[in-house]
């Protein structure tokens, strides 16, 4: 499965989990750490755990659904699960799109 695959596949799990405003971000040739973005919106802090929790195994997860944020990173594809306030707040969209 190539990065981007892997990126629409995990973007299709959040959505299926009812996450809000998923977005797949290509940073490829921006980043130098990643190739792909997925940003979520959850409804509330138990909403970000449970859309965490639908994803395959990451190789590392980091955040607290409490803080507003959590995310799971799959090295080519990292996973971005906000609250809208957090979102709004760190505004990734504006920092990693071209």
């Amino acid at each position: 499965m190539t990065a981007e695959e892997q990126a629409n596949d995990l973007a299709a799990k959040l959505t299926d989990a009812k996450a809000i405003d998923v977005k797949v971000y290509d940073v490829r040739g921006i980043s130098g750490f990643t190739d792909f973005f997925v940003v979520a919106t959850g409804a509330a802090a138990p909403h970000l755990k449970a859309l965490v929790r639908t994803l395959p195994k990451a190789y590392r997860v980091s955040g607290d659904p409490d803080s507003g944020w959590i995310v799971a990173d799959y090295i080519n594809v990292v996973v971005h699960v906000f609250s809208a306030e957090a979102r709004a707040y760190y505004a990734l969209e504006k920092l990693w799109t071209k």
